[in-house]
């Protein structure tokens, strides 16, 4: 009589949970002075005396710590470590809970690269809601301009607050929808294909090996996606509000407009190269810390677990 196989169990929430959190802070703490030079570039305009603007990615990093001292690139980095765990927990739990809700009601068990976009971007906006507080924070400690204004993390939403009530703090909101939403849909879709193309793993470190590659293929792709409305997101945030007064940037793709003919179509990417230098491998590391951390999961609940 033949004998029907058990189909595996999905892990626990607080699994994919843990996994997304363990790696949103292995890959913060790698690579962050990469997010503090991205995000000079992108706030630098243009009206910059020459002496103040930063040709490229080198230059910047060599004028901030000529002039403000190498502990200039962990500036800001209290509100993004304390935000790291949740977001990118929130993150990978957020994919998990979307796929299997999208799968279930196409009636498949099977992911395809179309449900693998939707359940990334769907996860992306989930995603926004939690990090708008703590991107406004990180962005407005990591602006020379107005770093001196603040002192420390709790000061800047205390003055936010003051000036512009609770909802003050969720400036950008739309932005930030769009940058989570472009990033997600790449990186998970991305991940998808680049599985499915590559040659299939040996062993568990060819295994590794390929989730490393997807998921900073992945990175790519996402950050090459979402960088002209991570730019926008940055500009709205660090300008404070003044009432009576239509800020400058507003709206995400109005935003891109001015921007693009104020200082040129290629200012949309300014930043691009520190960005996707911290999120290329970044996405590689955040898929190669979840894998690991969910297989330790696996191991302590018993072999009846899935991803």
């Amino acid at each position: 009589m033949a004998t029907t196989q058990r189909k595996p169990k999905p892990l626990p929430f607080y699994c994919q949970f843990s996994a997304g959190a363990l790696a949103g802070v292995t890959e913060l703490l790698c690579l962050y002075p990469l997010d503090v030079v991205k995000t000079r570039m992108q706030l630098q305009g243009a009206n910059v005396a020459p002496a103040d603007r930063y040709n490229g990615m080198v230059d910047c990093f060599k004028k901030i710590v000529a002039s403000e001292g190498p502990g200039r690139l962990y500036r800001g980095i209290v509100p993004p470590l304390m935000l790291e765990a949740p977001k990118r927990a929130v993150k990978f739990a957020a994919n998990d809970f979307w796929a299997k809700t999208y799968r279930s009601a196409f009636g498949t068990d099977q992911m395809t690269q179309g449900l693998s976009v939707l359940t990334g971007c769907s996860a992306g906006a989930t995603e926004s809601f939690v990090v708008v507080p703590f991107e406004l924070v990180k962005i407005r400690l990591q602006d020379k301009a107005q770093a001196h204004l603040y002192k420390g993390p709790m000061d800047v939403v205390a003055k936010i607050v003051k000036t512009d009530g609770l909802l003050g703090l969720y400036a950008g909101m739309e932005s930030t929808f769009w940058r989570h939403v472009l990033w997600n849909g790449g990186y998970f879709g991305c991940i998808h294909q680049v599985r499915s193309l590559m040659p299939k793993a040996n062993g568990k470190g060819e295994e590794l090996r390929n989730n490393f590659i997807s998921g900073a293929i992945g990175g790519f792709v996402g950050t090459a996606l979402n960088t002209p409305a991570d730019l926008v997101k940055s500009r709205i945030q660090n300008t404070p509000r003044v009432p009576g007064v239509v800020p400058k940037y507003n709206w995400t793709f109005p935003s891109m407009l001015t921007i693009a003919r104020e200082e040129g179509a290629a200012a949309l990417y300014k930043g691009f190269t520190p960005k996707v230098l911290r999120l290329a491998p970044g996405g590689g590391v955040l898929l190669l810390v979840v894998e690991v951390v969910l297989e330790q999961w696996r191991r302590v609940l018993g072999g009846e677990y899935a991803a």
